[in-house]
């Protein structure tokens, strides 16, 4: 007669282990299945494969208590007989248990993958959209330099321009100055009267000497401020 714990015989723990085992292979089955049914990602089954997961640790508290009840077996080569099924049933537990593991390491690796991918696409779009925005800003600053060159053009020509009018003044200037002293000559004026000419000609030719001095200064501030 089978050993009995609590009511129950060895036979029916065994039977009971049996009918989980089935069950527990035809679910790594397929995890499996599910795992290589899609060539780019594979499918998790967090449901089924806890319920895997749970079997197995259930079929190893069933050999516990299998491993008690076939040594109290009066009958030696009942005992043995037991003995050996209770070892088959817990080696086959341990090797469906292994294949899980595999499977938790396998989804594990292809998870953490999926992650790397999803964070280099991340920071490739960073880095495109970081280039882009230097694209553009160096268009920029190329557009602002262009104007400034064109502003600081149009500001020499504007300076020449008014340098160029001081130079026809002078010589005006210098004309009617000798027109002025050969009347002066003529007429017989005094040596003051024509000292106060001179003084004259000097203070307008400062005049004109600020003038151009000005003018430069303005062009390089009006240049500096366009930069």
């Amino acid at each position: 007669m089978a050993a009995e714990f609590g009511g129950v015989t060895l036979s029916d723990i065994y039977q009971n282990a049996k009918k989980l085992l089935l069950r527990t292979r035809d679910g790594l089955e397929r995890l499996e299945r599910l795992e290589y049914s899609s060539t780019s990602t594979a499918i998790d089954s967090p449901d089924l494969s806890f319920s895997v997961k749970n079997d197995i640790a259930q079929i190893q508290s069933l050999c516990v208590e299998m491993d008690r009840l076939w040594r109290s077996v009066a009958a030696k080569s009942q005992r043995d007989l037991w003995k050996r099924k209770v070892e088959q049933v817990a080696e086959e537990a341990e090797s469906l248990k292994q294949s899980l593991d595999k499977y938790f390491l396998r989804n594990q690796k292809r998870v953490t993958e999926a992650k790397e991918r999803a964070e280099l696409l991340g920071r490739a779009n960073g880095d495109s959209a970081h280039v882009l925005t230097i694209f553009g800003e160096e268009v920029h600053a190329r557009q602002s330099v262009r104007n400034s060159s064109r502003l600081l053009e149009e500001a020499t020509a504007t300076g020449e321009a008014i340098l160029f009018k001081y130079s026809e003044q002078r010589e005006r200037l210098k004309r009617a100055q000798r027109k002025a002293l050969d009347v002066l000559n003529t007429v017989g004026l005094s040596n003051t009267v024509l000292k106060l000419i001179e003084r004259r000609h000097r203070v307008d030719r400062l005049i004109k000497y600020a003038g151009m001095i000005l003018s430069v200064v303005v062009v390089f501030i009006f240049w500096r401020w366009t930069r």
